[in-house]
């Protein structure tokens, strides 16, 4: 399951309307991979396709990363972007509007050990940052490296 890394409290500082958070587990593979950061906007408007932080609501310490689907009643529904992963609306149902806490603007990629040669950083620098855009066709060229 991905999940941002949170520091104390509800893992961003008080106040904050932007934080860069980091991205672990498959669940929104090819989108977002482990390690990934993300510049997410607390209390921004959420669109059907965007990809949210909310709280797990069986587990409410636990914060996730999942794309917004679809406005239901009591909520949204939810999906991880890797089918295989689950830990999304399948399993636990729509989730409430105040467990849904902000929505990604930007993938960063942080450049890896094997990308140091001088092909590797050109190669990382034509795709390190990305917007996150609810319209698919911009979440098809994404996925499409």
């Amino acid at each position: 399951m991905a999940e941002p890394a949170q520091g104390p409290g509800d893992g961003r500082a008080a106040g904050a309307r932007f934080q860069v958070v980091e991205v672990t587990g498959p669940s929104m593979v090819p989108t977002l991979y482990h390690g990934d950061r993300l510049l997410v906007r607390y209390g921004a408007p959420v669109r059907p396709g965007d990809v949210v932080i909310l709280r797990h609501p069986f587990q409410q310490d636990l914060l996730v990363v999942k794309r917004a689907t679809e406005r239901r009643p009591g909520g949204w529904w939810v999906l991880a972007d890797n089918t295989f992963a689950g830990g999304d609306s399948t399993v636990y149902g729509t989730v409430p509007e105040d467990l849904v806490l902000a929505r990604a603007q930007l993938r960063f990629r942080p450049l890896r050990k094997d990308q140091r040669s001088p092909l590797g950083v050109l190669g990382w620098a034509a795709s390190a940052v990305r917007p996150l855009s609810a319209d698919r066709s911009a979440s098809r060229r994404l996925r499409a490296r």
